[in-house]
């Protein structure tokens, strides 16, 4: 034996602990950013929903008209949608208490549904499980008594 060389204590795992680490890593951190990306698209869809009811229910009950007010609503809704990003899968839905709608005193409900779609979902997956998540708000809003229409 030759002095102050002892036998090879590491047994051939140089560079393993890298390895494993960056191999964990990924493996912790891909489900981690899929999950903060779909709850912020989910978040998201939920300010948009809420802004677009709200804002359609007042753009309704402070038209002249009727024929005005839905225009005016669905005109605020998709400005709301639009602002948050989505295009496509919304939905705007206006009812009335009675008929006129802007009769005084009258009450407007707006409902805003978006249809979410999941992050990196592919086709045959989408078939089987559920692929998209649905969130709507709904906003109450009265037709002023002391507006002259």
């Amino acid at each position: 034996m030759m002095a102050g060389r002892g036998p090879d204590v590491r047994g051939g795992e140089e560079g393993r602990a890298i390895v494993e680490f960056i191999f964990l890593g990924i493996l912790l951190i891909l489900p981690l950013t899929y999950l903060v990306l779909t709850l912020a698209r989910i978040q998201a869809a939920t300010f948009s929903a809420s802004l677009a009811g709200r804002e359609a229910g007042r753009a309704f009950v402070t038209a002249t008209d009727d024929g005005e007010a839905q225009a005016r609503a669905r005109t605020a809704a998709q400005i709301a949608f639009q602002d948050f990003g989505f295009d496509r899968g919304t939905d705007l839905s206006i009812s009335c208490d009675g008929s006129p709608c802007l009769r005084a005193e009258g009450v407007v409900t707006s409902t805003a549904t978006i249809e979410v779609p999941l992050p990196l979902i592919p086709d045959f997956v989408a078939a089987s499980v559920p692929a998209s998540v649905s969130i709507s708000s709904t906003h109450v809003g009265a037709v002023d008594a002391y507006v002259a229409r």
